[in-house]
C-alpha cells in the first residue's frame, strides 16, 4: 500500500444533502444538511480557509517570515525557526543516507520536548509517514505498532532504548534507530519532571538524534509531500479491540490547524503552551501545527506536572493552550495557584475528556478564563466541533450536559440511529462526522474502514444529540452505557452531578454486576486537597439529585483516578477493580 491517499476535500466539497447507511448507500435527504450551526459562527469562523499543503509548508513560511523568532522553548533552552529548520534538515539527510525511502514509516516515541519536533519534521522532510507512539507504551504495544506499520525507523529516548526497545525493535522491520536524551537542549534539569540521568555508554546499534541533527546535512531535495499524503499513522487506544492505525493526511492536519488559527485569532508570534502530549492528535494539531501556522513559540515542559506547568505559564506568558479537563482540575488544586498564572491566556480549550459544567464555572470564578469546550477524535484529526470565541457553550437543561460546541462550516455532523438514518434534533443517537478533516481510513484495514467510515462519514461510537440551534452535546460512549434494571444510565450524567460536590476533584462512574438489577452504578472519586467526606455522604448527595436507578449505590474514594497520558480517565481500569 502506498503512503498516499486521495486529497482531502476542499471547503464546500464535503456538503451532504443526504445521509448514508453503513455501506455508503444514499438515503433520504438529511435534516442536518442545512447546517443550523452556521448561525452560531462569526465571520472569522465562516470565512473559507486556504491552508498550506503540509506542516512543512507552514514551517517554511514561518522560517521565511520570522527566522530568528523562537520556535521552541524548553525550560531555559530556545531554538529559533532557522535553527529548528537546520536541525531537522540534517535528521532528514541522515535518514535518507541510511536508505529511508519516500513513504516509509518512522516511529517517534518521545515526550513533549524539542527532540519530538525535530524528529517529526526530519522524518517528513525525508518523505516518511510518522507513527507517533505513546512513551508509556509497554513492549507488546510498541511491537504491535512497529510490525503493523512496518516501520523502517524508530526514534525514541535513550533510556527506553536501553531498557526494552532495542529488543522490541529487533523483532520488527526497524533497521534505523535514533535515540535522544531529553536532558539535552536545555540546562535547567528540573527534577520534578526530568528526574533521570543520561544513559551511557551509547548503544552501538543506535545513533544520537542531537548529534545527527548537528551534522549540518541537507535534506533530500526530491521528497516533497502533498496534502493527500499520509502524515501520521495514529494508533487508536484499542478499547474495542486491537489498536488500528488511523491515517491522518497532511491536508486534514493543516485544515484543522488553519481553522484553529483563524477561528481563534491570536497575534502572530504568540506563545502556545503544549499541555496535551504532542504524540496525541490534539497536541499535534491544536498546539504544534496551529502554533507553526502562526509563527508562534511552542512552549514544552516534557510531561504534565502541575507545578512545572504553572511555572511555565508565569515564565512564558502563553496566549493559548488546550488540554483535558483533568489537567485543569489538577492545576486548580495545586497549592499556590493564583489568577495571575492564567492572566496571559486569550484562549483556553478543553478536549479529550468530558468537561463538567461545574468545573467551567468554578475555574472562571477562581482564575478568570472561560474554558472553551471542544470535541474530536483521532479519526477526524482532532476537533470537529468547538465553542466559537464570541459564544459560551449552553448546558442542556434536562441532562445538565455542557455542549461541546458547533461544527465548522465545511463539516457536517449528523445524529443517526442504528441504521444510519437521521434522528430528529434533540434526540439521542450516534454522532457521525463528515468533512475535510476525516481520515480516509485505517492503515491496511479495509473492512474496519468500511465499518467505521462508510461513504467517508465517520461513525464515532459516541452517543449525543444536537439542538435546533446546531449545538452538539456528547452524552457518552456507546459501550459505557449501564443497564440498571432495564433502565439506561449514562455515566457522564452521574459524573456531572458528582463534580458539583464541593469535596470531589475527579469522578468516574462504571457499571458493576448486581444480582438484582443486572448492573448497578458505582462511582470512583478523588478529593480536593484537604477535603474529607464519607462515601455514603457522596452517594446520598447524588440520590437527592438523580433518579433512583441512576445514583451510585457504591462510592470508592481513591487518591488518584487512572488516566491515559492525554488525561482521559480510564473507566476500563476501574471496571476491573469492581
Amino acid at each position: 500500500m502506498s503512503g498516499t491517499t486521495g486529497k482531502p476535500g476542499k471547503p464546500g466539497e464535503s456538503d451532504k444533502t443526504s445521509g448514508s447507511d453503513r455501506t455508503g448507500r444514499a438515503t433520504r435527504a438529511s435534516i442536518y444538511a442545512a447546517r443550523p450551526w452556521l448561525a452560531q459562527l462569526g465571520e472569522a469562523q465562516r470565512t473559507p480557509v486556504d491552508p498550506p499543503a503540509t506542516l512543512l509548508h507552514a514551517f517554511a513560511g514561518a522560517v521565511e517570515r520570522a527566522p530568528d523568532h523562537p520556535a521552541l522553548a524548553y525550560f531555559d533552552g530556545r531554538l529559533t525557526y532557522r535553527e529548528t529548520g537546520a536541525l531537522s534538515d540534517s535528521v532528514a539527510g541522515h535518514l535518507a543516507a541510511k536508505g529511508l525511502r519516500r513513504g516509509d514509516r518512522v516511529a517517534v516515541m518521545l515526550q513533549n520536548s524539542p527532540h519530538f519536533v525535530i524528529a517529526l519534521l526530519g522524518a517528513w522532510k525525508a518523505g516518511a509517514t510518522v507513527v507517533p507512539l505513546n512513551p508509556m507504551y509497554k513492549s507488546a504495544e510498541v511491537a504491535h505498532a512497529l510490525r503493523d506499520a512496518e516501520a523502517t525507523a524508530l526514534i525514541c529516548s535513550d533510556r527506553a532504548w536501553e531498557a526494552y526497545l532495542r529488543d522490541t525493535a529487533a523483532d520488527s522491520p526497524v533497521r534505523i534507530a535514533l535515540t535522544a536524551c531529553e536532558l539535552d537542549l536545555q540546562t535547567r534539569n528540573d527534577t520534578r519532571v526530568l528526574n533521570f540521568e543520561r544513559v551511557a555508554p551509547r548503544a552501538s546499534d543506535a545513533e544520537d538524534l542531537v548529534t545527527v541533527a548537528r551534522q549540518g546535512l541537507a535534506a533530500p531535495a526530491d521528497r516533497e509531500l502533498t496534502a493527500g499524503d499520509v502524515a501520521l499513522i495514529s494508533y487508536t487506544s484499542g478499547t474495542s479491540g486491537t489498536p488500528k492505525g488511523a491515517m491522518n493526511a497532511h491536508g486534514g492536519i493543516m485544515y484543522n490547524a488553519e481553522r484553529q488559527r483563524t477561528g481563534h485569532p491570536i497575534a502572530e508570534g504568540s506563545a502556545y503552551f503544549a499541555l496535551a502530549p504532542l504524540f496525541h492528535i490534539t497536541g499535534m494539531v491544536c498546539e504544534l501545527a496551529t502554533c507553526v501556522a502562526n509563527a508562534g513559540t511552542l512552549v514544552l515542559a516534557y510531561r504534565f506536572h502541575p507545578g512545572v506547568v504553572l511555572d511555565a505559564f508565569t515564565e512564558h506568558r502563553p496566549a493559548y493552550t488546550v488540554g483535558p479537563s483533568t489537567a485543569f482540575m489538577a492545576l486548580a488544586a495545586t497549592p499556590g495557584v493564583t489568577r495571575e498564572h492564567f492572566a496571559s491566556f486569550q484562549v483556553i480549550s478543553s478536549g479529550g475528556a468530558p468537561l463538567p459544567p461545574a468545573l467551567v464555572e468554578k475555574f472562571r470564578a477562581d482564575f478568570g478564563p472561560y474554558i472553551r469546550n471542544g470535541y474530536g477524535l483521532t479519526e477526524c484529526t482532532a476537533p470537529c466541533a468547538s465553542v466559537p470565541p464570541e459564544k459560551e457553550a449552553p448546558v442542556d437543561p434536562v441532562s445538565g450536559t455542557l455542549s461541546v460546541g458547533v461544527p465548522g462550516p465545511e463539516t457536517v455532523v449528523r445524529i443517526v440511529d442504528e441504521k444510519g438514518e437521521d434522528v430528529p434534533f434533540g434526540e439521542q443517537g450516534e454522532i457521525a462526522v463528515s468533512g475535510p478533516q476525516v481520515v480516509p481510513g485505517y492503515w491496511r484495514r479495509p473492512e474496519a474502514t468500511a465499518e467505521a467510515i462508510p461513504g467517508g462519514e465517520l461513525r464515532t461510537g459516541d452517543i449525543g444529540f444536537m439542538d435546533e440551534g446546531g449545538w452538539l452535546y456528547v452524552v457518552d460512549r456507546k459501550k459505557d452505557m449501564i443497564n440498571a434494571s432495564g433502565f439506561k444510565v449514562w455515566p457522564r450524567e452521574v459524573e456531572d452531578v458528582l463534580y458539583t460536590h464541593p469535596a470531589v476533584r475527579e469522578a468516574a462512574v462504571v457499571g458493576v454486576p448486581d444480582a438484582y438489577r443486572g448492573e448497578s452504578v458505582k462511582a470512583y472519586v478523588s478529593l480536593r486537597p484537604g477535603a474529607e467526606v464519607a462515601p455514603a455522604e457522596i452517594s446520598a448527595y447524588c440520590e437527592e439529585r438523580l433518579a433512583a436507578y441512576k445514583y451510585p449505590r457504591a462510592v470508592e474514594i481513591l487518591p488518584e483516578l487512572p488516566k491515559t497520558t492525554s488525561g482521559k480517565i480510564l473507566r476500563r481500569e476501574l471496571r476491573s477493580r469492581s
